[in-house]
C-alpha cells in the first residue's frame, strides 16, 4: 500500500504534537530563524510560515526564494516539480505576481530538531489577469521544513490542494 509524503509526515508527527511552541516575540524567531546558528528551540514552523508568507506577500521575490531548500519539492494536483530551480521558475515566479494576500489557517503543527510543519487551510485574493475579474483562491496546504547543513531552515516541501477560484 502506497502512502503519501504528506500522509506519512502528518502521522509521523502527531505524537510530536504536544511539543509545538510558539514564539512570542516573531522580530527574535525572525532573526535567529534564518542564522546558521539556529536550532529547533529557536524557531517554530509558525515563525517560519510567517516569514515565508511575508515574503510572498511583499512580492520580494529574491527573499522567498531564499526559503527554498535545494532538493525542494512542490505538489498541487497533476503537479510536480522537484528542485529549487524548477519550484522556483514553475511556482513561484510563475504565480507570486498573479496572487496577493496569501493567509494561513492552520489545522496541525509541530517543531522538533529536524522538521518543522504545517498544515491547514489557505486563501489568497487571485489578481485580474488577460482582462478576467479577480476571485478568492482556497484550499488545503501543507509546509515541510528542514534544517539545511549551514543550520538555516529551508521549505522542503509544499504541497497546495486548492479548490477552484471563486470569482468577486
Amino acid at each position: 500500500m502506497r502512502t503519501s509524503l504528506a500522509r506519512l509526515v502528518v502521522l509521523s508527527a502527531l505524537p510530536l504534537l504536544a511539543a509545538c511552541s510558539k514564539s512570542a516575540d516573531s522580530t527574535t524567531a525572525a532573526t535567529t530563524a534564518t542564522t546558521p546558528a539556529a536550532t529547533a528551540s529557536a524557531v517554530s514552523a509558525a515563525d517560519l510560515d510567517r516569514q515565508f508568507l511575508t515574503a510572498w506577500n511583499n512580492k520580494d521575490l529574491e527573499k522567498t526564494l531564499g526559503y527554498l531548500a535545494d532538493d525542494v519539492q512542490f505538489l498541487q494536483g497533476n503537479a510536480h516539480f522537484s528542485g529549487k530551480a524548477e519550484v522556483s521558475d514553475k511556482w513561484v515566479r510563475a504565480t507570486q505576481g498573479s496572487i496577493a494576500n496569501l493567509r494561513t489557517s492552520v489545522v496541525s503543527a509541530t517543531t522538533t530538531d529536524k522538521l518543522a510543519y504545517e498544515a491547514g487551510t489557505f486563501s489568497v485574493d487571485v489578481l485580474p489577469a488577460n482582462g478576467q475579474p479577480a476571485g478568492v483562491g482556497q484550499g488545503n496546504f501543507l509546509l515541510l521544513w528542514k534544517p539545511a547543513a549551514d543550520g538555516t531552515w529551508k521549505l522542503s516541501y509544499a504541497q497546495l490542494e486548492d479548490l477552484p477560484v471563486l470569482r468577486r
